[in-house]
C-alpha cells in the first residue's frame, strides 16, 4: 500500500498539471489581443488584424483582402478626420458585406 500512494500522488499531480495548460493563440490574434486602441482606431486595427490573419491562413484570397483593405482605408480616413461614428459604421458595413458580423 505504501508504494501505491506515491504513484497515485504522482498520477494526480500530472493530471492536474495537464488541466492547467493553455493553448497558445494563433499568430494573428496576438495583434488583436494586444491592441489597446479604442474607438474607430481600435475597430479598424482589430479588423485589419483579423483580415491579415485570414489572408495568412488562407481563409480569404488576395482579391477579397484587397477589396476589404480599400474599404477599411476609407473608414480610416473618416476616423482620422474625426468622424468616429461614421468610421465605425463603415467598418461594420464592410464586416457585414464579407460575413464577419
Amino acid at each position: 500500500m505504501k508504494i501505491a500512494t506515491p504513484i497515485l500522488l504522482l498520477t494526480g499531480a500530472l493530471a492536474l498539471a495537464a488541466c492547467t495548460q493553455t493553448a497558445s493563440a494563433p499568430t494573428g490574434t496576438s495583434v488583436m489581443a494586444g491592441s489597446t486602441s479604442t474607438g474607430c482606431n481600435g475597430e479598424i486595427n482589430r479588423y485589419r488584424a483579423v483580415m491579415s490573419n485570414d489572408l495568412a491562413t488562407g481563409h480569404v484570397n488576395q482579391s477579397v483582402y484587397n477589396r476589404v483593405d480599400r474599404e477599411i482605408a476609407q473608414a480610416e480616413a473618416a476616423c482620422a478626420a474625426g468622424r468616429d461614428a461614421e468610421a465605425v459604421r463603415m467598418v461594420n458595413a464592410t464586416k457585414a458585406r464579407h460575413g464577419y458580423l
